[in-house]
This record gives C-alpha cells, structure tokens and sequence, in this order.
C-alpha cells in the first residue's frame, strides 16, 4: 500500500496520456476525482498495488465514456489511517487538521478521543476536539471528560451543529481536514452546515441500542472557501493504531514524551524496566497513570502487528 511518494500500477503496458486530480470520494475501488477544469469524474482503480484516499492526488487516464482510470498517486504529505493486526482502512491524505467529533450520545469514548490524538499527532497535523450537540441537557457531564483533552492542550470547541457553527468555521479555514467520530454524533449536519449543498445524508441515532446508523458509507471530500476542504469519514467505533512504530506512538503522547528521553533504557517500553522516567514521573504525580496504560496498549499492539500473522 502507497503511504507517501509516488505510487503507478505495475501492468508493465505503456502509460496512457494523463492529468491530474484531487480524489474527492471513495467507496471500495470506485472514486470521484475532480480535474483541474473543475470537472468531477469516475474513476477506477488501475492495478491492485494502489491504496487510494481521499485527499489524494492522483494521474488519471480519461477514457471515451467520460470516466478515467486512476494510474498513479502524487506524493502525499501526510496519510491518515487506522489499522489493527490484519487490516488498514485509509481515511485521509494530505491533511493539516484532525477534527475528532464527540457529543453526549451515543456514549463518550475517552480512549477512542486518545487514539485520534495520537493519529494527528504521528502524521504531524494539528488537533481539535468538537463537542457537539451542546444544546443538549446531558452536555454538561462532559465537562471533566472535555477537560482532559483541553489540559493536553487541544482545542475544545463546544458547539450546536443545527445552530451557530462559527467557531468550527473559524478552526477549518484554511485548512485542510479530516472529521472522525463514532457514528450519531452529527459529523454529516456538521459538515452541511459548514459546507452548503453537500447534501451530506443525516442520519437519527438508534435509541435502542444507542449507536448511530452507519449514514456515510463512503468517505467525501467537500470544498470550503479557497484551498480549504474537510473531508466526513464513515463512523468508526475503534481506532486502530496497530501500525505506528513504537516511535511513532510515544510522540503521539504530548505529555509522556519529554520524560520517555530520560529513561535509562533507549528501548524502553514504560512498564517494570529500571530506570523508566515515565513511570518515576507517573509516581510523583507529575503524569496521569491512565496515561501511561494506554500507551502501554498502543505499544502492545504495535508488537503483535509486527509479529508474523497466524
């Protein structure tokens, strides 16, 4: 899979006259792509050795029906994407910005708001936590829970979607953004507001079993003013990070990573090694222990990827 740098399938056959394009959606190996002319085309996937997302830049190959094929990705400047032992799904590519996007239902994850972080974070883009659906009388209960985003040093912004959304227009000029969240917390009334027309399906929270129904089922990129645009990804309930290195993980940790240079060891894992200046900082007081055991997992689970699969 192409993660950075330029990327042509490996038919061997003479490459076709090309132009270029930005991938504006995607939906398995199907996806949308719009031309410097303004035209918005279909496209397919040439080769099997291509990983595509939106946000991507792309050499297409127009064919007589009016659609194209997709040859060969630009070079990227940051990709993000989650994974576990087995599977990656791409979400982004050429991101500034990660926009994570919570509300008092369905249930605040404070875990899954971390692995966000840590994503941002390990492709050197900037965060920002949405706390939507601020007219709610269950919004004040996030409070302690917004607070520890905001103590890290992450913007919060509190926020209505059906109403002023000035302050997340504020956050997204200029920049280039991905919105993650779990389903139902209104990631698609978010972006109709921010972006008029898109015509972003909105979809009503199952009470029942208090998980939103899956309403975008590919993933979109939509056009703000200038060379800004926010892209809705489909409603996660996890976020895998099995893929970062150890490295990786560690400076996803703002707070952990200035003591993870003092430990004695340069492979320290931050557990019962000797020496471990997270865990010394943890007993004085001076880093959250939840902290530390969450990276501890994500580091766990960065091990078992690079173990040869059963």
């Amino acid at each position: 899979m192409s993660r950075g740098g330029r990327r042509e399938d490996s038919s061997g056959a003479d490459a076709p006259h090309t132009v270029s394009g930005l991938v504006t959606a995607a939906w398995r190996r199907h996806y949308a792509v719009r031309l410097a002319d303004g035209r918005t085309i279909k496209c397919l996937l040439r080769g099997r050795g291509l990983g595509i997302a939106c946000g991507d830049r792309v050499s297409v190959a127009p064919t007589a029906d009016g659609e194209g094929a997709i040859h060969a990705i630009l070079p990227r400047g940051t990709l993000l994407f989650r994974s576990d032992a087995h599977r990656e799904k791409l979400l982004a590519a050429n991101v500034t910005q990660v926009l994570g996007i919570v509300a008092p239902d369905p249930p605040y994850d404070d875990e899954l708001v971390q692995r966000w972080i840590v994503a941002a974070e390990s492709n050197g883009c900037a965060f920002a936590l949405i706390a939507n659906k601020s007219d709610l009388p269950g919004f004040a209960k996030l409070g302690r829970r917004l607070e520890a985003c905001r103590a890290l040093g992450y913007p919060v912004v509190a926020v209505s979607a059906k109403g002023d959304v000035s302050t997340v227009r504020a956050l997204v000029a200029g920049q280039r953004s991905v919105l993650i969240g779990q389903s139902g917390m209104g990631k698609s009334t978010l972006i109709n507001a921010l972006a008029p027309g898109a015509q972003a399906r909105v979809g009503d929270v199952s009470g029942a079993l208090r998980a939103g129904r899956h309403t975008t089922s590919e993933t979109t990129l939509y056009a703000l003013d200038g060379e800004a645009w926010i892209v809705d990804s489909p409603g996660m309930k996890e976020f895998g990070l099995a893929h970062l290195s150890a490295a990786a993980i560690m400076q996803g940790f703002v707070d952990l990573r200035t003591f993870a240079g003092r430990c004695r060891f340069r492979d320290c894992r931050h557990g019962t090694e000797p020496g471990c200046a997270v865990q010394e900082a943890a007993t004085r007081g001076e880093v959250k222990p939840w902290r530390v055991a969450l990276l501890q997992t994500l580091l766990a689970e960065s091990e078992r990827r690079a173990q040869p699969w059963s």
